[in-house]
């Protein structure tokens, strides 16, 4: 039988909470509620999740704060950030943080569950994908895909999170190819909106900053197509 799917769900929102819970337990999964930002902190440390929904306002401590305690003790695990407010400055905050997705209420719980199974899908065909390339050379990096890690030389690897893994997996796959910004998009962030684009171009900026020490690699942008992972 296939292990449930153990979810954080952090929404102050007593009677969405609680109908977002029983949906998500409806649908198979293993969902814990909590009403604010340090209980949901206090039950993260006690249990082993896959994956965190973070309302962004709430009492004590908000969503933003909560990930960055979390992000501390796992950079791994995923996180979903639902939000009242459509505003572009919280997206972006959210994905520089480095949230796999947000979601804007009102929603749907079919959608949220859709949003869910993505990134579920994503994370175990990449654990699966062992029969593809799973380490890359960079100059004087070296990339692993699958332990999300950038090393140079013996000095201590840096670790990437699930978006920067894969955003530099893709360009990898594409070096001294344009990777077409929708194929990337939709790849990884399954929608091509306004704010996912946002959100890559600020990947981008951390991917740049992680590789800025070898000159023999670059990521330029191809303007109207896409990125270039440029390896010489």
């Amino acid at each position: 039988m296939e292990e449930k799917v153990k979810l954080l769900l952090a929404e102050d929102d007593e009677n969405l909470g609680l109908l977002l819970k029983e949906y998500l337990i409806a649908k198979g999964f293993e969902a814990d509620l909590f009403p604010d930002g340090e209980m949901a902190y206090h039950g993260f440390m006690k249990k082993q999740y896959d994956i965190c929904c973070l309302d962004v306002m709430m009492p004590k401590k908000d969503g933003f704060t909560l990930a960055k305690d979390i992000r501390m003790v796992n950079n791994d695990i995923p996180i979903i950030f639902l939000t009242a407010k459509n505003m572009k400055e919280d997206v972006l905050e959210g994905f520089k943080l480095g949230a796999d997705d947000y979601i804007t209420k009102p929603f749907s719980m079919e959608e949220l569950i859709f949003r869910i199974e993505a990134i579920m899908r994503r994370i175990h065909s990449d654990t699966a994908a062992n029969n593809n390339q799973q380490t890359f050379k960079l100059g004087k990096f070296t990339f692993d895909s699958r332990k999300q890690t950038l090393t140079e030389g013996e000095n201590k690897p840096i670790k990437l999170t699930t978006k920067e893994s894969e955003l530099l997996r893709l360009l990898c796959n594409n070096a001294n190819e344009v990777l077409e910004r929708n194929f990337a998009l939709k790849n990884i962030w399954i929608d091509d909106n306004y704010f996912n684009a946002r959100s890559m171009d600020v990947y981008i900026t951390k991917l740049r900053k992680h590789l800025k020490e070898e000159p023999a690699v670059e990521i330029i942008n191809v303007h109207g197509k896409g990125y270039k992972l440029i390896v010489s």
